[in-house]
């Protein structure tokens, strides 16, 4: 019988508290989402992602960039990037100076959808920290998430 390592053992367990807290969070968002605006979480951040792109060459995203900024496969990126397009929300492109590049941009009514989401989506997210601050196993990784600088 082998012993277990305690570091181990405490590091496993905070990687389960920051996973259960990531699923509360994305769960309370996907609601808030799904009700307000018929987007999941995975499509609010794909708009997000592809509106921070600058216009001009270069300013839009290659599919296997898409895949790794919404974290999906590869084949579920195009799969969520098809439905979007479907709807109106995204469009797809071959790239000017190599023809085997596809590129992802949000159309208008992609923009004003996310602008629209946007509040439900800081809202929720708001209230799923305030709700897991409340957790004691929790409540140290809220307090590192609202900590953390991001670069605008």
């Amino acid at each position: 019988m082998t012993a277990t390592d305690p570091a181990l053992t405490a590091l496993s367990q905070r990687w389960c508290a920051l996973s259960l807290l990531h699923g509360k969070i994305e769960s309370h968002i996907e609601r808030a989402l799904e009700a307000g605006h018929g987007l999941s979480v995975r499509e609010f951040s794909l708009l997000d992602v592809l509106s921070r792109q600058h216009n001009g060459p270069g300013g839009h995203l290659q599919m296997k960039q898409v895949a790794d900024a919404v974290v999906l496969s590869q084949s579920a990126t195009t799969r969520l990037v098809t439905r979007l397009e479907d709807r109106g929300l995204l469009t797809r492109y071959l790239c000017a100076t190599d023809r085997r590049g596809i590129y992802t941009d949000v159309t208008e009514a992609g923009l004003k959808l996310l602008e629209e989401a946007r509040p439900t989506n800081d809202r929720a997210l708001r209230e799923a920290l305030d709700e897991a601050a409340g957790n004691p196993e929790l409540a140290p990784l809220v307090q590192v998430v609202e900590g953390v600088g991001v670069p605008a």
